[in-house]
């Protein structure tokens, strides 16, 4: 009835004449439908009158500040007047109410012409500089948009650059606005795309009176080109935009969209909003997933039943899997089952000796349960598929129960191994006077650390233990622990450190389950205390064991309630490229309620504090192949190789449910330049077929929304020298010995007839290039340019008037040259060809071009009038007869 962008005019209350007009307009519609014509304005007055009694701007003292004129300023002063006895209908009324209480300040939505978020490009900008800092342009498009305005420039006149050429820039430059996919109605996949940026109906105006003559040279739209000869309104209305806030230049003026434009979306509650794309599924209960460091960027993700699985950079997965431990891995599929395939880290040296450790629960001789650590290697002959027959035992633990069997491995930046295991199970760590997590000399729930390149230790061990390990000397520890006091850790991460000052690189998260009331979220330091089963969280759990003195526990960074979560999942600090605004931010969730949270550091005092992340509205993640929900049951996080980051969920936590998925974080807020992070794996041969990825969740946009493209470029506006035609072009010059002596001749002694073909080589040099980072047109270089056309454009108007002068002066006389023109100097062809560019342009396409600095007189090629030219052509073609029939 009334489009949804008018209503912002009511945003601050609907005392305004174009508020006013709205619910005028509004009121028509209505009056269709329910009262008789021609009653909707006096239905409009009584609403603006029944808007004071419901306690809303008062119209009165509205229009007492209006002008006299308008028609919506009519209404409200219409509306000021003694009223009648006549009532407000009161469901109209309620209805509008309930129209004005749904209009909302613009929410902020950048976006690209190609569908992406905007971002800071990594080159300064030389022409669109408004958008140096936060845009939709890096260095090649702001050129290719220099190239096209001073292609059109060299074709305005005096007047008319003068007055148009800022205009120009502006108008031209918005495809570099943040807000570019609003401008040029790009939003909808389904519209086509705007050729001008949506002007506001004032700055439309403006630019109508003073620039309508330039639509011409900015778009081949017949509709533009046409309302462009007529009145301003007309050709506004075609050139507005139904939203104004959107409309340029009010977009740069509304505190909503330009506020925070560039940093992370965040709702009324400030947390910040985040997007997905799903990257795998039909997983069965995905524990983890990793990268092999090799540069391939291959991905491996492993089930829980003891399947691994290699997922290729472009998405497909391997048919085979990497490595099937299905007939070894203990697991069963009860909901919530915590054993089975659980951990694994490949080398550092992975590319070079093909070395990967694995983490998992066995029954041994139908014994009890244990978790072994065990050393493998990559086949021979498939890069895609472990060598099952390498397996080497590293390490074996017996589980006193089924839960708590803890399950990370990684490998630190001091190349050793980091072994975290579980308490041992049950509730409370009830094994032993202090717990197993207390007792140094029990391997449960610890964080253990080994070398294991350094071949078999003096105990026979497989391994060897760190010199610097803290309790090597303690004859009552074990000498592989190198932190303690730990519940349940499950997944930890290591710290890539800030791409740029390599802060905090080299630090260990993890994520340690709690008990009964806390979660907790720990950096692993050498020799450090967790607290369990003392403390749980920043809480007592033990109190004999919390209160004694000499604990000296590691206090957690932070910790949660089991208000929020019952169990935690631990995440990475963010250092990829792709979405900047996250660096720095340690992303982790819980797997019982499925939350998602991150924790940014303080780095002045080096506290953390918390961030809740949600999944951005409809709005937010309108991006090509981008989702906003996931499944509940959040299992692991995961890294790639370039640094972004994923996570691991499924919809019901059973080993053998299918329904277990891999998302990717997206910020749709800002992204990184285009080009800054591409890869380029090391190709991967596969023996064997491919799996095509196939996704599986509704996203946001339609699947077969494809990204928009920005306006057109291809306007033919080259000033460039004419191509060669491809058609046959004579040359009946006689004075150039370049051209006779490379021509053959006749018998008169005149250069015979050259036909030429058009060369592509040539055709393609003749075409305008972008310009090059060297020569990008600064603003005092366009400044000097605009005076050397204006100079140029005085100078070209005197020698027209001298032309002039000469051509009556030396009129032609009759006779003696026969049908032949006269030809004109080369000054004056010269001079014509400047003084009107588009005229030459087209007059020239019949000219040869000759030896430089050499320009023949002009004949004329009339062939049908000119006989000399004629018999000419028949001599040539008796010649080749006669050559034909020799031959023959």
């Amino acid at each position: 009835m009334v489009a949804s962008g008018d209503w912002a005019a009511c945003r601050h209350g609907p005392a305004s004449c174009l508020c006013a007009r709205v619910i005028h307009a509004f009121m028509c519609k209505l009056a269709n439908f329910f009262t008789p014509p021609g009653s909707c304005i006096k239905d409009t007055v009584e609403f603006l009158r029944g808007l004071q009694t419901a306690k809303m701007t008062s119209p009165r003292d509205a229009a007492a500040a209006l002008p006299p004129s308008g028609a919506g300023c009519a209404l409200l002063r219409a509306a000021a007047a003694p009223s009648s006895p006549r009532k407000t209908p009161r469901v109209t009324v309620m209805l509008l109410l309930l129209l004005l209480a749904r209009v909302r300040p613009a929410s902020a939505h950048p976006q690209c012409l190609d569908f992406e978020p905007p971002f800071k490009p990594f080159w300064h900008l030389e022409f669109c500089r408004q958008y140096e800092q936060f845009g939709c342009c890096d260095q090649t498009t702001d050129n290719m948009i220099a190239e096209r305005y001073w292609d059109i420039v060299e074709h305005l006149e005096v007047e008319g650059l003068e007055l148009c050429a800022d205009v120009l820039m502006e108008i031209m430059c918005q495809e570099c606005s943040p807000y570019a996919a609003h401008l040029f109605d790009a939003e909808d996949p389904y519209t086509p795309v705007r050729d001008l940026p949506g002007l506001c109906f004032d700055y439309c105006s403006d630019f109508h009176g003073k620039c309508r003559h330039v639509v011409k040279y900015l778009t081949e739209n017949k509709l533009l080109r046409d309302t462009a000869e007529r009145d301003a309104a007309t050709f506004c209305n075609v050139a507005n935009l139904s939203d104004q806030d959107y409309c340029y230049p009010n977009v740069l003026k509304s505190p909503d969209l330009v506020g925070t434009l560039g940093q992370v979306v965040e709702d009324p509650k400030g947390c910040l909003q985040l997007c997905l794309t799903e990257v795998a599924n039909g997983l069965r209960n995905p524990v983890l997933m990793l990268h092999s460091g090799d540069d391939t960027h291959r991905m491996f993700i492993a089930e829980q039943l003891g399947f691994v699985w290699v997922y290729l950079h472009d998405g497909s997965r391997v048919e085979q899997p990497f490595l099937d431990l299905s007939g070894e891995v203990l697991s069963t599929p009860w909901l919530g089952d915590e054993r089975g395939f659980l951990g694994m880290a490949f080398h550092p040296r992975y590319r070079d000796n093909g070395r990967f450790f694995i983490y998992y629960s066995i029954r041994v001789n139908g014994k009890g349960e244990t978790i072994r650590i065990s050393e493998m290697r990559v086949s021979e002959h498939d890069m895609n598929m472990a060598d099952p027959y390498t397996e080497r035992v590293i390490l074996e633990i017996e589980e006193p129960a089924a839960n708590h069997n803890g399950g990370q491995l990684l490998f630190g930046l001091d190349g050793h191994l980091y072994i975290f295991t579980g308490d041992g199970g049950k509730a409370g760590d009830p094994f032993g006077k202090y717990g197993n997590a207390q007792n140094k000399s029990a391997l449960l729930g610890k964080v253990l650390r080994i070398h294991v390149d350094g071949g078999a230790s003096a105990g026979g061990m497989p391994y060897t233990v760190p010199a610097d390990n803290p309790f090597v000397d303690d004859p009552d520890a074990r000498p592989e622990v190198y932190a303690y006091g730990v519940r349940n850790m499950w997944r930890c991460s290591v710290d890539r450190g800030d791409p740029v000052g390599r802060r905090g690189r080299g630090r260990i998260f993890c994520g340690d389950v709690g008990q009964n009331r806390y979660e907790e979220i720990d950096i692993i330091v050498k020799g450090g205390n967790y607290g369990w089963r003392a403390k749980e969280g920043f809480e007592c759990f033990d109190l004999k064991l919390c209160q004694n003195s000499s604990l000296d526990d590691v206090l957690p960074i932070f910790a949660y309630s089991h208000h929020v979560g019952k169990s935690v999942t631990g995440g990475y600090v963010y250092r990829g490229c792709e979405s900047p605004n996250l660096n720095g931010l340690y992303i982790f969730g819980d797997f019982m309620n499925g939350r998602i949270m991150a924790l940014e550091e303080d780095k002045a005092t080096g506290n953390w504090k918390e961030r809740s992340v949600c999944m951005g509205d409809k709005e937010t993640c309108s991006f090509p192949g981008l989702v906003n929900h996931y499944h509940k049951f959040i299992i692991s996080f995961a890294e790639d190789e370039a640094g972004e980051l994923y996570f691991l969920a499924t919809t019901y936590p059973s080993n053998t449910s299918p329904f277990g998925a891999v998302f990717k974080f997206m910020d749709p807020s800002r992204r990184a330049p285009p080009g800054k992070c591409k890869q380029k794996p090391v190709p991967v041969k596969v023996k064997g077929k491919r799996i095509p990825f196939v996704p599986r969740e509704l996203t946001v946009l339609d699947t077969n929304a494809k990204p928009t493209r920005p306006p057109p470029r291809n306007l033919k506006l080259t000033t460039q020298p004419p191509r060669t035609s491809s058609r046959a072009q004579p040359t009946t010059t006689a004075t150039t010995a370049t051209a006779s002596a490379a021509a053959p001749t006749t018998a008169a002694g005149t250069v015979a007839v050259k036909w030429k073909l058009g060369d592509k080589n040539a055709r393609k040099k003749s075409t305008l290039k972008p310009l090059s980072k060297n020569k990008v047109p600064s603003r005092q270089e366009a400044q000097a340019k605009k005076n050397a056309l204006w100079q140029k454009y005085r100078e070209e108007q005197l020698k027209k008037k001298k032309k002039k002068k000469k051509t009556k002066s030396a009129a032609p006389k009759p006779g003696g040259a026969g049908d032949k023109v006269k030809p004109k100097s080369e000054k004056t062809a010269a001079d014509e060809s400047k003084a009107n560019p588009l005229e030459a342009s087209g007059r020239l396409k019949d000219v040869t071009i000759h030896a430089k600095g050499k320009v023949p007189p002009r004949t004329n090629l009339n062939l049908r009038n000119n006989r000399t030219m004629r018999n000419q052509l028949r001599g040539k073609s008796k010649q080749v007869k006669v050559k034909d029939a020799a031959a023959l």
